[in-house]
């Protein structure tokens, strides 16, 4: 500046001068005087930075809820959960999965030492003092139970209690699932509900019922899946109480199986973004979307009329034993084509709830090809069925219709390794791997944000539901990581506190 305050520079030259430096000198060059620091502040100065150091397209829009490209940069590297700030090496071997409590002060982890472990992480506005511990609060051994291990876990709505499955040895080292509820209360174990197969894993569908899995084979490769509505406390006694009621029978073709059953509460939101909501669907058949196709259109999977699947079964058998099928079929082909006959007559078609309020849905993976699940099969689960009270649900049923119709399919064409169920109005994406790091993504820029390193396979990764600026990675070396945001860890860290430059979220670069 000049002794009369005029600038030396015109701002334009200084914009020129800035938009050859990186974010951190920029923010430090902001700092020599006032009209420095109104440049550094410029929203085409930190568009360009933002699209240059993070490397998004430049067709990708700023995502709409941000309120400018600093701030968005600021979001991006300051808030991300990527500081090691805890490493939890209670378990012993081999740590499987993650789950948060609701309210976020607890979550829960299984592991192959077959314990499931209760820490508890409380949220970052009462950590003071560098306060980032988490304590263990509980452990269970499910050996005694003649548990292998425990793979999954789940906290119903108020957190009261835990899911735990795990795989059950049997006789002969036969193995299935079973699924174990415990008290946060007492820390009791208030029931077992078996669970086959083990990967199945289970899931709440209200406060103090569960949904459990039963196999039954009905040929080599052709089974059905039983889908079972268990009440948490078995000690019930009452002529209007079901411990264990019917809840849904679909039929499995070429060895494929039901797996990965979850509920989906969509009454919780404004606008669930569910397909069951297109169009009027009270008398059509099950569709399937194909995400592998390049058309939009949907196609409807629909089989003969009852009253005609009969007449067709016995023509197609009749061909069969005539020897005029061409080419002559395998003996897998032949029952996978006699179990789709006889489901065509024998199905009962999907209902449709009246009320105007939205109901829960139930969604897993599953298939119709191979063993290796490739389709998300959707069923509407409506009011009347999420309640053990009255009779078991199939009693009134007739004897033609005993397997039930999903509502949607969609098939992915591709082994289905995980799913999960996005939480409302979340900005990052985590996701573990082989290659032993944990990843956050960014959903709008498509763009990966940090590495978390770990010795081993990265299992699982949670973020906490009330807290954004938390993860946790669990993975093969038998430990759990806690990672904290930039900005938490600095504000825990702070010896006082005081009033610190503004850019100083960005002074230590540590990716």
């Amino acid at each position: 500046m000049e002794e009369g305050g005029t600038p030396l520079l015109p701002d334009c030259l200084i914009y020129q001068i800035f938009l050859s430096l990186g974010p951190a000198d920029v923010l430090a060059a902001g700092q020599v005087c006032r009209q420095w620091h109104a440049v550094s502040l410029d929203e085409f100065l930190w568009r360009e930075q933002f699209y240059r150091y993070y490397q998004v397209a430049r067709d990708v829009p700023r995502h709409p809820a941000a309120t400018s490209w600093y701030e968005e940069f600021r979001r991006l590297y300051d808030m991300v959960p990527c500081v090691e700030v805890q490493t939890l090496r209670e378990h012993s071997d081999q740590v499987l999965h993650l789950s948060f409590s609701h309210s976020g002060y607890q979550f829960a982890s299984c592991s192959k030492d077959c314990t499931v472990k209760l820490p508890s992480a409380a949220p970052a506005v009462q950590i003071w003092n560098n306060d980032l511990t988490i304590s263990l609060l509980h452990s269970a051994d499910m050996r005694p139970y003649n548990w292998s291990y425990t793979q999954f876990s789940q906290f119903n709505q108020d957190d009261s209690l835990l899911l735990a499955s795990g795989v059950f040895l049997g006789p002969h080292n036969s193995s299935s699932g079973e699924i174990a509820v415990i008290s946060l209360d007492s820390f009791v174990l208030l029931s077992r509900v078996r669970n086959k197969p083990y990967d199945v894993f289970g899931c709440w569908l209200t406060e103090t019922s569960l949904i459990s899995g039963n196999l039954h084979r009905i040929g080599d490769i052709t089974s059905c899946s039983v889908l079972w509505l268990n009440h948490a406390f078995q000690d019930v006694e009452s002529e209007n109480v079901n411990v264990v009621k019917r809840l849904f029978k679909i039929q499995n073709l070429n060895a494929s199986t039901i797996r990965t059953v979850m509920v989906a509460d969509c009454s919780r939101f404004d606008s669930p973004d569910l397909l069951l909501d297109a169009g009027d669907t009270a008398t059509a058949p099950c569709r399937v979307f194909d995400l592998g196709s390049s058309s939009d259109s949907e196609d409807e999977v629909a089989g003969p009329a009852p009253a005609h699947a009969k007449e067709g079964f016995r023509r197609f058998l009749d061909r069969v034993l005539d020897g005029r099928t061409q080419p002559p079929l395998s003996e897998r082909v032949l029952e996978t084509r006699v179990a789709k006959l006889l489901a065509q007559g024998h199905t009962k078609p999907p209902e449709r709830s009246t009320a105007s309020t939205r109901n829960k849905y139930l969604i897993f993976t599953t298939g119709c090809l191979t063993y290796s699940p490739h389709q998300i099969g959707i069923k509407q689960i409506l009011p009347h069925q999420m309640t053990t009270a009255g009779p078991v649900l199939g009693e009134g049923r007739g004897s033609d219709a005993f397997f039930d119709a999903l509502d949607h399919v969609i098939d992915v064409h591709g082994h289905i390794i995980g799913m999960g169920l996005s939480p409302d109005n979340r900005d990052f994406v985590a996701s573990g791997a082989e290659d032993r790091h944990g990843y956050i993504w960014d959903r709008h820029y498509n763009i990966c944000l940090a590495k978390l390193q770990h010795e081993d396979v990265v299992n699982s990764v949670a973020f906490s539901p009330q807290e954004q600026e938390l993860l946790l990675t669990a993975s093969d070396d038998a430990t759990i990581k806690a990672w904290r945001s930039p900005r938490t860890v600095r504000t825990l860290q702070a010896p006082r506190p005081h009033p610190r430059p503004f850019f100083s979220w960005f002074a230590n670069q540590r990716r």
